[in-house]
């Protein structure tokens, strides 16, 4: 069978004896590649328990798993023929024969019936299970928990605020002190992400030491080096002859004026600011001093006597400023390193206690198992009988400590012979040019790193490897694929972690890409209404301009019904065909939602929610303020307001206006609004015994407030409603369910919902590009290609293996400055490379936008380490392509033809959602209901005559209760052995006594033996039907004889009638209803019943 050079590449790296490293670039066909692999493995006998596949996200994880199987699937069902070529196609050499093509058959089966299924999961999923496999060898709960990013948050700042109030006041005051950021929960969060670069602790003189200063090294010391002594003269004198010269002169002075030479840092910083240059892009100017520029030329002359001193000391201020600043430095990374002392053995004692793991926990944990020299070998001898085959994933994104977790794994692989004589491989798959996750750990160098590796120790025990790469895209057009290519030239190749040289598989497909002419920033103008929000986009901003543009061509594209590759014809552009991609969520972002549900197109939203900000939720989040307090007039009113209950501002206003008291009173008096009253009435009710979860799923669905807030808001409300559910349900698992609990849990953080995006439903789908990892589409909008300048977040650097505390631009010592430097690089990079991925998403239709800032041609010279924007390389590599801009100004280039329309039968409409049947929006009919349970002692009545009140306290129905129990269990023991069963019985020593003595005389008195005779029942269940409803009972007492039936019933009241008459209505309903039971039970025998009185021991018929 003759296969093309796209194809037989991916049928090479699919093959099982060979252990691969694969490069793939985008689009292709890498997925395929590892289900054909697996596949393969499985045809040659592999146990599918022995083949490990490690993907990088969940999502992969499933798509993988639900191809393989769906293959599978499809082989065990095949024709003869078809299976053969599949095979053949998949690459089984020499032939298909039929054992193949019944092991083919059967591999569905196995894998279905394989324990535990394939083991096809994220990293972090199988250290999981690793842990959970080795819990003692690891030091883990065996049921522990996975911490969640949100309970992680919340358990680190419970600490924090306890080592501030109690634990280590001092340590988090020192934080505290020199912390300028915005949250602290982030640099904890920071802290605990970096627990190895504090291990162990680094003191005073360690972290001077760290920044090359002397380990004695001091404030005082520096400050002694500059200031020896008249500086305040000198400085007073040289300010009054600058106060005489010419403004800036003016300006120096009064700088020099105010400084204090006090014996601190600070002196330092005042003197550095006034007597050094500041930062520069002179080589070597930068922060000198200002030995000939003190003054103008004027007033130089008159600071000749003092310029000798004054050289001096600016030479000594020169020379400590790189000394003061690594100081800082120190000073804050021991304060750091202080507070995670405290910190860190306090968090994993949380999460220890708590039986809780988190994400970087089962990493950590899993690597410090696999090179335990205690329990290593063990752990992988048993791993050696139970992995045969590993597979990697998206490698690029995977950080060094889960590259060691794999190496370890892999150990016995590269070690010749392991404890089993069996043939081994490991597939590696991955793309430098799409690794941008650094945020997450990714190291895009590792790839390379690791793949040297593992072909040294390969090579070295004679095992095939093999590096190959996929260059081949099926996704896109030779147009957007040329593109891609010049978009990149051999001076970016570094930066993009390779060459970027694509061949399309369809070499035929029509393309385009289109550049739009840039949009230059255009602020809000500055007579805005001073009651708009200060955060408010008008249109006159290029945000603004640009999302109406996007929109208004998408809508033309839409009305046009213009044609779109589809295989080997074409088809008219749908909404769903649209992808519109932005390198974060900018105004510009919400401008092109904004715009695109002006001129109603279907749109998905946005694909990321903040879960409190959602119109849907807050309303929800109304309903349960109510609930929790009534009064809250402010809540209810939001309430109201919203479509779960429909009310207009006016009648809101007719309602509130003219009230004397609280909203809620005001409603529930109020004839016209019963339906509402109803509505928040059953809520209210049921507010004190549902939980929240139950509470809100009640107002959805027995109220219909889904079906109205979705009505009202759009589909893309769901995602926020869900999830509010969601964090309901996780709430109550963790805490003592409550509605005033859970909004205050629902208010500790803000709550981010990710929503699903790969399949939009016909809508247009707007993203990061981070979020479009893995997506294609037939067009693909970019519109964010401006300027960009990252902003590193992080509080945190590792200077070798320690960590330190960032310090700020030019106040960073050298080391610090180094790392930030080396950061800058490295982002730069991986903004080629997040291009490179945003770029490779479209299939057919490209077209890049522009608004805001970009550096004109003077200010890219100047900063040579200026990050180019991203519309200045698209819109040069499309030039070196030969694009023509036309009388728009919109740069073009195209390849194929592309039919101004389509034939009408190739018309394919989306399909309108089915009509839902009438049916299922009229409530249910209500379910045929059991007979209402009745009680005997509940049919209402009184059950103590009057004047004794006594009998109805609870003291006395407790006395009632010990009562019984000591009649029911005495009757039928020996008389010595009573003592003893009415102390067990009865926990109160000082009512036992009394209690067994009142028993005794009952069941010793002779005219009632035949009530405590052995043959009598005690305690005896009844069910029987009364007056239409079912009764259940039980009877104290129970005599049976051949023609007649005795009911007894113990009461202990305090005061006894004398005669039947008198007896409490309560009890007599009590007696004739287990007379009417027993009548049913035992028919044509006389039924009688009584009443023994305890107090006297008499037993009255009734």
């Amino acid at each position: 069978m003759m296969r093309n050079d796209a194809s037989e590449r991916q049928v090479q790296a699919a093959h099982p004896r060979h252990s691969t490293w694969l490069s793939a670039n985008a689009g292709s066909g890498k997925t395929r590649v590892l289900t054909d692999r697996v596949a393969r493995l499985l045809l040659a006998g592999v146990e599918p328990a022995r083949i490990l596949c490690l993907t990088y996200t969940k999502a992969a994880a499933s798509e993988m798993q639900n191809r393989l199987f769906a293959r599978l699937g499809q082989w065990a069902m095949k024709p003869e023929d078809d299976l053969r070529a599949a095979l053949t196609e998949l690459g089984i050499e020499g032939g298909v024969s039929r054992e193949t093509l019944a092991e083919a058959r059967r591999l569905f089966a196995r894998a279905i019936e394989t324990p535990g299924g394939l083991r096809i999961q994220t990293i972090h999923s199988f250290c999981a299970t690793l842990l959970r496999r080795f819990p003692l060898e690891a030091g883990v709960s065996p049921q522990f928990t996975e911490l969640d990013d949100r309970a992680a948050k919340l358990l680190r700042e419970e600490i924090v605020e306890e080592m501030a109030d109690h634990l280590a006041p001092e340590a988090v005051e020192d934080l505290a002190r020199l912390y300028t950021g915005e949250d602290f929960a982030q640099l904890s969060a920071e802290v605990a992400r970096h627990a190895t670069g504090f291990a162990p602790p680094m003191d005073a003189a360690a972290c001077r030491a760290l920044f090359d200063l002397p380990t004695d090294a001091s404030a005082q010391g520096l400050i002694s080096e500059v200031l020896l002594g008249g500086e305040a003269e000198l400085l007073a004198e040289t300010a009054a002859i600058l106060a005489t010269g010419s403004a800036n002169d003016v300006k120096l002075a009064a700088k020099i004026a105010g400084i204090s030479v006090a014996p601190s840092l600070g002196t330092l910083v005042a003197l550095e600011s006034a007597l050094l240059f500041g930062e520069s892009k002179v080589e070597g100017k930068s922060y000198t001093a200002k030995l000939t520029g003190l003054a103008t030329k004027a007033t130089a002359p008159k600071l000749a006597h003092l310029q000798d001193r004054l050289d001096a000391l600016m030479l000594r201020v020169e020379a400590a400023r790189p000394r003061r600043l690594a100081l800082m430095a120190a000073d804050r990374t021991v304060a750091l390193h202080r507070f995670a002392a405290a910190f860190l053995p306090l968090y994993a004692q949380r999460k220890l206690l708590r039986g809780a793991l988190d994400f970087d926990d089962l990493i950590a944990r899993a690597k410090a198992l696999l090179t335990d020299p205690a329990v290593a070998q063990w752990v992988l001898f048993r791993l050696d009988g139970g992995i045969d085959h590993i597979l990697v994933d998206e490698a690029q994104d995977t950080s060094p400590d889960q590259w060691r977790v794999i190496e370890l794994l892999a150990q016995e692989f590269t070690a010749g012979a392991g404890a089993r004589d069996v043939e081994r491989t490991i597939f590696v798959v991955g793309d430098q040019k799409q690794s941008i996750y650094s945020f997450q750990g990714a190291d895009v160098a590792a790839f390379a790193r690791m793949r040297d590796l593992f072909k040294g120790r390969l090579e070295a025990i004679g095992a095939p490897f093999q590096g190959l790469e996929l260059e081949h895209s099926f996704r896109s057009s030779p147009a957007v694929l040329r593109l891609v290519d010049e978009t990149f030239p051999p001076h970016l190749h570094p930066d993009l972690g390779g060459a970027s040289h694509h061949i399309a598989f369809r070499d035929a497909m029509p393309g385009r890409v289109e550049i739009w002419p840039h949009i230059p920033a255009a602020e809000n103008p500055e007579d805005e209404d001073w009651t708009d929000p200060v955060d408010l986009i008008t249109g006159e901003h290029h945000a603004a301009q640009l999302g109406r543009r996007v929109a208004e061509r998408i809508k033309a594209i839409l009305e046009a019904q213009t044609p779109i590759p589809d295989g080997a014809d074409f088809r008219p552009v749908h909404a769903g065909d649209f992808l519109i991609l932005v390198r974060r969520r900018s105004p510009l972002f919400s401008e092109v939602i904004r715009a695109c549900k002006a001129l109603q197109l279907p749109i998905a939203g946005a694909d990321r929610l903040h879960l409190g900000g959602e119109i849907a939720v807050k309303d929800i989040t109304a309903l349960l303020a109510f609930l929790s307090t009534p009064e809250d007039d402010l809540a209810l009113a939001e309430l109201l307001r919203s479509p779960m209950l429909g009310w207009t501002e006016d009648m809101l206003y007719r309602l509130a206006q003219p009230r004397k008291g609280y909203l809620w009173e005001a409603l529930r008096h109020d004839p016209d609004h019963l339906e509402t009253t109803r509505i928040l009435k059953d809520m209210r009710d049921q507010a004190d015994f549902l939980r929240p979860f139950d509470l809100i799923e009640r107002m959805l669905t027995r109220h219909d407030g889904r079906r109205k807030l979705l009505a009202r808001l759009g589909s893309e409300a769901e995602d926020g409603i869900d999830e509010l559910l969601s964090q309901a349900l996780a709430y109550e698992r963790n805490d003592v369910p409550s509605l005033t609990g859970f909004l205050t849990w629902l208010q500790t953080d803000d709550v981010q919902v990710k929503r699903q995006m790969d399949s939009a439903g016909q809508k247009i789908r707007v993203m990061t590009v981070h979020g479009s990892k893995g997506l294609e589409a037939p067009v693909v909008i970019l519109p964010d290609t401006a300027d960009h300048s990252p902003r590193d977040r992080d509080e945190i650097y590792r200077l070798g293996e320690t960590a330190v505390w960032r310090t700020e631009g030019a106040g960073s010592p050298a080391a610090i400055t180094d790392i930030r430097r080396a950061r800058q690089d490295r982002q730069r990079a991986e903004s080629m490379r997040l291009l490179y991925v945003a770029l490779t998403r479209a299939q057919s239709w490209l077209i890049v936008a522009s608004a805001g800032k970009l550096a004109s041609e003077k200010e890219a010279k100047k900063g040579e380490d200026r990050e180019p924007a991203w519309y200045d390389l698209i819109r040069a590599g499309a030039l070196r392509l030969g694009a023509d801009a036309g009388e728009d100004g919109v740069l073009r280039h195209g390849f194929g033809d592309w039919p101004a329309a389509v034939k009408a039968e190739k018309v394919e409409m989306p399909a309108l959602p089915p009509a839902l049947p009438q049916w299922l929006g009229l409530p249910a009919t209500e379910p045929a209901r059991p007979p209402q349970a009745l009680s005997p002692s509940g049919l209402g009545g009184a059950k103590v005559i009057f004047g004794d009140h006594l009998g109805e306290s609870e003291d006395a129905k407790l006395r009632g209760t010990w009562l019984h129990l000591l009649l029911e269990h005495l009757p039928g023991k020996e008389t010595t052995q009573w003592p003893t069963l009415a102390a067990s019985l009865i926990p109160d020593p000082a009512e036992c006594a009394a209690m067994l003595d009142e028993a005794a005389r009952v069941i010793a008195a002779p005219d009632l033996a035949p009530v405590f005779a052995a043959d009598a029942l005690t305690e005896v269940a009844i069910t029987a039907d009364y007056q239409g409803q079912r009764l259940y009972g039980a009877i104290d007492r129970l005599v049976v004889t051949a023609d007649r039936v005795l009911a007894v019933d113990y009461k202990s009241n305090t005061l006894v009638p004398n005669r039947a008459e008198d007896v409490p209505e309560g009890l007599k309903r009590q007696m004739a209803a287990y007379r009417a039971a027993l009548a049913q039970i035992y028919p044509g025998r006389q039924i009688e019943t009584a009443i023994l009185w305890t107090k006297t021991a008499v037993l009255m018929p009734v």
